[in-house]
């Protein structure tokens, strides 16, 4: 089946999973998008088979693909292990000894920055469950030409921020880092948690510098029963849309469906959810149950980006409704156009 099929046949979907022997054969998420002077570029994460199996995470390495349109992608193959361009690190005793997980990119002084997370191999029980590597933190990592990589070192085992204290909301971990350069100079990072009995939250610290970070504590949580993000908020992208900061972010819902909603601050720290026009209140939500669709069970981790005709495009991971745990559903990539410069209403590649 050629490329342009499986787009048809199914909206939205831009990147599958890599071919047998690939790094990424089993699976695709989190896709961090930029458009540049040479093409486009998306940097995601994801894992083979052979990837640690108890780490029930979508994590592993992290590669790149590139495109002329950012429609039609290509696998760029990296130095490391099955084509990859960034693995966990060899020394056990770092935060990213176990696995890794890009979640965001920026061009900044001449060199890509990437924000990325990490945990190690460490068990924790989390409620009922062990669960190994899910003591995530985030670290930055910079590179010349986005392919090759070197680690910054931060204070936390490598990491730049820690997680909580036990009573603290985020002492489970802090993970999928993304980093805001503000018009002041000022740096804010974005992250989220899972709170076992408050569901996922989001946090904000914030920098001076880029590297040194202070915890602003918790910006935002679940909505109200019966909403799309009734269990909490999970991945986001911030931007600057018009002198305003907007939070795209990834929202679950009481049965454990993914959608997309919107939230708008004039300061980047308190945010107003926006009510959407797909169900619950999303902006743009997961295939219809029951479908068979690939994003039928989630739509998530979106990365949004302004096109030169005022619209934009959202890169998303979308999940099937292949089972209840991590490694069950099959996670791809997608892409959503805006209405115009409405950013309120999007429509999927190709439908």
């Amino acid at each position: 089946m050629s490329h342009e099929a499986t787009q048809i046949n199914q909206p939205g979907l831009v990147l599958a999973p890599g071919s047998q022997g690939w790094w990424d054969s089993e699976r695709v998420s989190a896709p961090q998008v930029m458009r540049c002077p040479d093409g486009w570029k998306m940097w995601y994460y994801g894992r083979d088979a052979s990837f640690d199996r108890q780490i029930n995470l979508p994590t592993g390495r992290c590669g790149l693909a590139i495109s002329a349109d950012g429609v039609h992608w290509e696998r760029v193959r990296g130095s490391l292990t099955m084509g990859a361009i960034f693995e966990p690190h060899p020394e056990p005793s770092r935060f990213d000894s176990a696995h890794v997980g890009v979640s965001n990119v920026h061009f900044c002084d001449g060199l890509y920055w990437m924000w990325y997370f990490g945990g190690n191999h460490t068990v924790v029980e989390v409620g009922k469950f062990q669960a190994k590597g899910v003591q995530m933190r985030p670290g930055c990592a910079v590179s010349r030409d986005g392919i090759n990589w070197v680690r910054l070192e931060g204070p936390y085992q490598g990491a730049f921020l820690d997680v909580g204290k036990p009573e603290e909301f985020d002492a489970l971990f802090c993970a999928w880092p993304q980093v805001l350069r503000d018009d002041d100079g000022t740096w804010k990072l974005y992250y989220h948690t899972l709170n076992p009995a408050r569901g996922f939250l989001v946090g904000l610290a914030v920098s001076t510098d880029g590297l040194y970070w202070e915890k602003v504590g918790q910006i935002l949580g679940p909505g109200e029963p019966g909403s799309f993000d009734e269990r909490g908020i999970g991945t986001r992208h911030v931007l600057k849309i018009n002198g305003q900061y907007v939070m795209f972010y990834e929202g679950v819902n009481n049965s454990g469906y993914h959608s997309i909603g919107v939230a708008i601050s004039d300061n980047g720290i308190h945010w107003q959810k926006e009510k959407g026009e797909q169900a619950n209140g999303s902006v743009f939500c997961h295939a219809q149950q029951g479908s068979g669709r690939w994003d039928a069970r989630a739509v998530g981790a979106p990365c949004v980006v302004p096109m030169d005709d005022g619209s934009f495009r959202m890169y998303y991971i979308g999940a099937n409704e292949g089972g209840y745990d991590e490694l069950s559903s099959q996670h791809q990539i997608g892409l959503a156009v805006s209405a115009g410069a409405n950013f309120h209403q999007w429509h999927r590649w190709g439908k």
